[in-house]
């Protein structure tokens, strides 16, 4: 009970950073937690993001637009991840029934080929894939908000963009973990950039810095002002291509115009009465969560406690299985025969589970050749938002790694992605986050890097329940699953739900990944099964939203970052 308690205690917190600067950003309050009755709700990464999405709802607008308001915000004050240079996926439900997947994930040039990354001895050189300007890919973000607006929003455009041109333009108080990963990272952004940032300064970045972002501001005034071409065509196109040229970038004027957001068919499936509307490829998360759910439920998972030896057992091995079909079967159904159907068919997974013992652990050999693997990373960012009219929106987005390939581009003041890194850049090789691919995932020209990405909506009764998503690269996927499980069969608390130790097994390497605080008795009885354990900081930061049957609802930010809460009047 202390434990709750001191939980409890930490999630109200109000954390209050002052600055003797004149500004009108100085104040980051940070709400882990929010129950409200039938008023929009926005949850994400940053507490002015989060702000600047309940002002849209204050104002009239509806989830879709607060979403596209959030959006723009954190490209403003979460560099690391949020991004109008990346993208992402949004999975929505309307008012009227309607399943949405929307697919701005970033593209690879035309001038991109399968064997790009690889040295005259056939050797991956996954540098080049990750840091600088050959690993960018063609951004999607700005696309993906432009067409959530025309379909769905309410609120003019330039409306919802206003709120992070205001947070660019003035500046805003930085938290003590922003100015840490700032220093962090100060080296890479000079060795990556020739001409001067807003992200550098002399003295080392603390608590309470004004981060200003001017060019930033102007960048978004542009798209204010011109609309989805201002980013794609004219000024800003022309001095993204000229960024390309001051390294090996190959991003042309014709890839950028050409780009074009995809709307999908959401991957919709039940569990347990319940129906989950996840995205389909070229995301693996939606596939993965539907065949995690689905072998977990041959077991039923309600008969044991959360985190038990049991119930980990269990949902491990889920993992193991699905991830290896990840490695396989998955990639830009564009580009590939689209296999969703086949993975998550009860058939299939019945047969897939018939290697499952509670007596020892499945080899991961079993199910796949053993490949030497990195460590894992964590830089995505998610928000969950419901409104009063019945619209839910879960979306997640990036630049894949921390800042992306670290490079800004010069005169627009924004982060480019890294996202080529996630493609097989050779098959076989894993990508900086661990996961190996096949040729399924292996680079072409306008392909769709795969993604791990796991944007959630939970129904019941055909209304929204559940709204969830998180970053962590792959282990997004593990993250979303142990959080529904966590809710519907192990009847947590939202709270608890997504702040309980986490873990993430993803078939390669063979071990399972646990926060620090996890049952040890859990682990030590594993282990005589031959599990193999690795203790390592946060998995993810989950963004979820419940709402009963009476329009209760509870949000809560998840407590490893400085994620916050909003609500409307």
């Amino acid at each position: 009970m202390k434990k709750n308690s001191a939980m409890k205690k930490y999630f109200f917190l109000l954390l209050i950073i002052s600055n003797l600067v004149s500004a009108q950003f100085t104040k980051i309050n940070i709400v882990k937690e929010i129950h409200t009755q039938n008023k929009g709700m926005v949850v994400s990464a940053h507490p002015l993001a989060s702000e600047a999405g309940a002002k849209i709802l204050n104002m009239g607008g509806n989830a879709f637009d607060a979403a596209i308001a959030t959006q723009y915000a954190l490209a403003v004050v979460y560099p690391q991840a949020g991004n109008i240079g990346g993208g992402g996926f949004l999975v929505g439900y309307t008012q009227k029934g309607e399943k949405i997947a929307l697919d701005y994930r970033e593209t690879a040039p035309t001038k991109a080929y399968r064997d790009m990354y690889l040295d005259e001895k056939g050797k991956a050189n996954t540098d080049l894939s990750q840091n600088g300007r050959l690993a960018v890919g063609v951004p999607g973000s700005v696309s993906g908000m432009f067409y959530t607006h025309k379909k769905f929003g309410k609120l003019p455009m330039a409306t919802l963009i206003q709120p992070a041109i205001d947070l660019a333009e003035k500046g805003f108080a930085i938290t003590e973990r922003e100015a840490n990963l700032l220093n962090a990272t100060k080296e890479d952004f000079l060795k990556h950039n020739t001409h001067k940032t807003a992200f550098t300064k002399e003295t080392p970045w603390k608590q309470g810095d004004l981060l200003i972002q001017k060019e930033l501001a102007n960048t978004l005034k542009l798209i204010q002002k011109n609309g989805e071409k201002a980013f794609y065509e004219g000024k800003n196109a022309q001095l993204l291509v000229e960024e390309m040229k001051r390294g090996n970038g190959i991003i042309s004027l014709e890839d950028l115009k050409n780009y074009k957001t995809k709307e999908r068919k959401a991957l919709s499936f039940d569990y347990k009465n319940h129906e989950v509307v996840s995205m389909p490829l070229p995301s693996s998360g939606g596939t993965l969560l539907a065949q995690m759910l689905k072998m977990s439920s041959f077991e039923d998972l309600s008969k044991y406690e959360q985190n038990s030896p049991e119930a980990l057992q269990i949902m491990v091995e889920a993992e193991r299985r699905a991830y290896a079909d990840r490695a396989e079967y998955m990639g830009d159904p564009d580009f590939i025969e689209d296999k969703t159907q086949l993975l998550i068919s009860d058939d299939y997974l019945k047969n897939r589970w018939k290697s499952f013992s509670f007596d020892k652990a499945t080899p991961s050999a079993d199910v796949g050749k053993i490949i030497h693997q990195p460590k894992e990373s964590d830089q995505t960012t998610h928000l969950s938002i419901i409104d009063k009219y019945g619209n839910a929106v879960s979306v997640t987005t990036t630049l894949n790694g921390l800042y992306g390939s670290k490079v800004v581009v010069k005169g627009g003041g924004y982060f480019l992605n890294n996202e080529m890194d996630d493609f097989s850049v050779k098959p076989g090789v894993p990508n900086m986050f661990g996961a190996v691919g096949g040729e399924a995932n292996s680079i072409a020209p306008n392909k769709r890097m795969l993604s791990s990405m796991t944007p959630t909506i939970v129904l019941k009764n055909q209304k929204p329940y559940i709204i969830v998503g998180t970053p962590g690269g792959t282990t997004i996927p593990t993250s979303v699953y142990q959080s529904i499980v966590n809710v519907i069969d192990f009847k947590m608390s939202p709270n608890l739900a997504i702040n309980a130790p986490k873990f993430h097994h993803q078939w390669l390497p063979e071990v399972v990944f646990v926060e620090k605080n996890f049952p040890e008795h859990t682990i030590k009885t594993l282990e005589q099964k031959n599990y193999k354990f690795e203790k390592r900081g946060g998995i993810g930061r989950t963004e979820m939203i419940i709402v009963d049957e009476k329009g209760n609802s509870t949000a809560v930010a998840d407590g490893r970052g400085d994620d916050s809460v909003a609500v409307e009047d």
